[in-house]
């Protein structure tokens, strides 16, 4: 039984990269993270709308230089420095035990993103966890960005199953949408206390973090 997880906002801090240059981005540090974010995921809606494709760096790099152009207390010159910081994010502290937890259970591990190739293969080696994870899986063998149902099914392609038999995990909410609309089990990881929404595909679990999903999959 697959568990498969969403990268950014699930297992890796996308706030860790502006987190580790706080005081030299100043005091728009969390604004310019959140733009910085919300940016780069409207590029993927878009630019798949339109029928077009840039890989996920192309876009997290466009959307950086937006949110200096949006925010110019934020000096320039640390662009390069924040990328870099992005390619090493930091795995959040229950990722590593959960994956493990679930390893040990037997169970499969995977990650399904919209992340570049190497964007992932940075990330999963920086944060160590290349022996937790049975598969990495990238949107970019599609060109198209996810909540696209083609993207979901990577993961049965790739373990050879049924949508219900996958748990996919992401902190997401429009991922997990996405992920129930095209049949998996799905977990909404609600680390900031949201409200709901998709009312018409409400996720079955709904946890503050990823340290009781393990215990579920025993």
């Amino acid at each position: 039984m697959p568990y498969v997880f969403d990268a950014y906002g699930t297992l890796f801090d996308v706030h860790a990269a502006i987190g580790r240059h706080r005081d030299a981005v100043g005091p728009d540090a969390d604004a310019f993270s959140a733009l910085w974010r919300t940016k780069q995921l409207e590029y993927t809606w878009t630019n798949t709308l339109a029928g077009r494709y840039e890989d996920f760096w192309v876009l997290t790099s466009a959307a950086l230089d937006f949110c200096f152009a949006r925010m110019p207390s934020v000096d320039k010159t640390l662009r390069s420095r924040l990328l870099a910081a992005y390619l090493a994010l930091d795995a959040y502290p229950d990722a590593h035990a959960v994956l493990g937890d679930l390893k040990a259970a037997g169970q499969q591990t995977a990650i399904l993103s919209n992340g570049s190739p190497t964007m992932l293969d940075s990330a999963v080696s920086a944060a160590k966890l290349n022996d937790r994870l049975d598969a990495v899986l990238s949107v970019d063998v599609l060109r198209i960005y996810k909540p696209r149902p083609e993207v979901y099914a990577l993961v049965t392609n790739h373990f050879e199953c049924l949508p219900g038999d996958v748990t996919f995990v992401s902190s997401n909410r429009w991922d997990v949408m996405g992920a129930a609309a095209f049949g998996f089990r799905t977990a909404w990881i609600n680390r900031t206390g949201l409200p709901d929404e998709y009312a018409g595909l409400p996720p079955p679990t709904v946890l503050s973090d990823l340290r009781a999903l393990a215990p579920r999959a025993r």
